[in-house]
């Protein structure tokens, strides 16, 4: 995690970049282009679920691609203006980070407006971690990709992605967030846990395949 800090003093300022990270990350991007693209409501479509893959499900690629844009931008977004934030205020802005990136991931899991049923955060893990360190925002599309083009399980390739996330965090050397990968990759988990069930079942869906058809 990021170096010691003065929780009392900082307490006004960790609230304020928590609350900003988790108003950000509940936004449903999914479930707003689809309206906007006039394709109904997403929860009636395919898994039900609010994300990128199961807006692909639609039939329009570009509502997918927005949707995956918006997710991982807002995950992206809460945690560099919360590190602007701690910057200016002269706090540390590694804790301002990590709580942001906490709070817009939980907001996008249980966003409040949807009654706490938002998507598996696949999308705003990437951004979360483009904006925390780069390189291992970048090794976790690389593996994701590389397990979808073998197995066409996009949840798969999620939960490989995610395993490896701390691992890659240490390799690096960003040892400071490896605490929060592993939190964060807990949560992909447990987000995925239906999907867990019906890859040891074999019943899961592939990559571009309707949910009618798996």
């Amino acid at each position: 995690m990021p170096a010691e800090i003065d929780f009392a003093a900082a307490a006004p300022l960790l609230l304020t970049a928590a609350v900003l990270g988790y108003l950000l990350g509940s936004i449903p991007f999914g479930l707003l282009l689809t309206k906007l693209a006039g394709l109904g409501d997403i929860r009636d479509i395919g898994s039900g679920n609010i994300g990128a893959t199961n807006a692909l499900r639609t039939g329009n690629r570009w509502v997918a691609i927005g949707t995956l844009i918006g997710d991982a931008g807002k995950g992206a977004v809460a945690v560099v203006a919360a590190a602007q934030l701690g910057s200016m205020a002269g706090t540390d802005i590694g804790w301002m980070s990590a709580i942001a990136a906490l709070a817009a991931f939980l907001g996008h899991l249980y966003p409040v407006w949807l009654g706490f049923k938002g998507g598996k955060g696949v999308s705003t893990f990437i951004g979360v971690l483009l904006a925390l360190y780069w390189p291992v925002g970048l090794l976790f599309c690389a593996t994701w990709a590389l397990v979808a083009a073998i197995s066409r399980y996009s949840s798969l390739s999620a939960l490989v992605g995610a395993l490896l996330t701390p691992v890659y965090l240490a390799w690096l050397d960003q040892w400071h967030l490896v605490g929060l990968g592993a939190v964060l990759a807990l949560l992909i988990y447990a987000a995925h846990r239906d999907n867990i069930s019906r890859l040891m079942a074999g019943t899961e869906s592939r990559i571009g395949q309707k949910k009618s058809e798996a």
